[in-house]
């Protein structure tokens, strides 16, 4: 069963769980423009990923510097049975920021034929790149309710779609997505994950800190497909804001900061310039910068102790034999803390 439409659908309105186009277009224009308008500038990185930036992200993927999407799914491929028990049988997943669905496979395949998931429900702020990975994944499991939606998963209202869930829902939150987050952000999406996962569990990547040589490679590959992501939110916002930004005067520029335990990632401005969106004049001094995203590491205590602290109840724990990635399992208990 793959549902993206209901009986609004034929009548040319938007499904209740797919999020107008325009929506997106207001979300984008607003956050844009409000990052671009304080010091220093910043934007959240969930606007990366248009169809275009979605893609990319796919590249870096496969890139041999980029080692959490691997070492991830190899913890994936070797624990997920022992995964798959903590879950429990016919469950309802829910997958933030769910991309491609590449890594729910692997888990999926790692269930017993008696104890498989009920329903799917992939959570992404793409909704065409959500739609097609949504069709290919029904094609190969045509046994799992698959119900895409495409939405902000931080925004509790836009998730209406999970009323269909029923059953026992368990979150699935891979790639280390949790360390774009800052700490009051990450604190409120575990609450929410809390809540809306209550009785049920999350499955959760987390990023591991390590030799900030290994970090720096990852974020600066020779092919150079991590600069094309970062300055593809400079094209996105000409394609759709009407801005006017001179992509070829912004450098990609990403680096760690062992005090913050973080990869931050800028687009630096190569000249000054100005530069028009939506109707705004905004001057750029050479050097200033765009902040674009944050890539925090942690130790697993200290992840631990921060889902405790939301809520959650700390499981067990699956690493590579090199201790550079993570993944937790966090019990959301019936009327805990997450709940209030």
């Amino acid at each position: 069963m793959y549902e993206t439409t209901d009986a609004a659908a034929l009548t040319g309105a938007p499904p209740r769980h797919v999020r107008a186009d325009a929506d997106t277009h207001d979300d984008f224009r607003r956050d844009l423009l409000a990052g671009l308008s304080k010091s220093p500038r910043s934007i959240a990185p969930k606007y990366f990923y248009d169809a275009q930036g979605s893609a990319l992200f796919d590249r870096i993927c496969d890139l041999p510097e980029y080692y959490p999407t691997r070492t991830e799914r190899r913890i994936l491929e070797l624990h997920g049975r022992e995964m798959a028990e903590v879950v429990g049988p016919q469950a309802d997943l829910v997958e933030f920021g769910a991309g491609s669905l590449e890594k729910i496979r692997i888990l999926l395949r790692s269930f017993d034929a008696r104890a498989l998931p009920r329903r799917y429900f992939p959570i992404d702020i793409s909704a065409s790149h959500l739609e097609e990975a949504s069709r290919r994944l029904h094609a190969e499991c045509p046994w799992l309710q698959v119900r895409p939606i495409a939405a902000d998963y931080m925004n509790e209202a836009q998730l209406s779609g999970l009323d269909a869930s029923t059953g026992r829902r368990v979150g699935f939150f891979p790639g280390s997505t949790i360390g774009n987050f800052d700490r009051d952000e990450a604190m409120a999406f575990l609450r929410l994950a809390a809540r809306l996962l209550e009785g049920g569990g999350l499955l959760v990547g987390v990023d591991l800190v390590k030799d900030p040589q290994t970090l720096h490679r990852a974020y600066n590959d020779a092919q150079g497909v991590t600069a094309a992501f970062n300055l593809n939110l400079l094209r996105r916002a000409n394609a759709e804001l009407s801005a006017d930004f001179d992509v070829r005067q912004f450098a990609h520029y990403a680096f760690y900061d062992p005090r913050r335990c973080r990869i931050e990632m800028h687009l630096l401005s190569r000249c000054a310039q100005t530069v028009h969106v939506a109707g705004r004049d905004f001057s750029f001094a050479q050097g200033e910068s765009l902040h674009t995203e944050n890539s925090h590491k942690f130790t697993i205590e200290g992840f631990r102790k921060l889902a405790a602290s939301a809520g959650f109840r700390p499981g067990p724990v699956w690493t590579d034999e090199a201790s550079l990635f993570s993944v937790h399992w966090l019990e959301s208990p019936a009327g805990g803390a997450g709940a209030s």
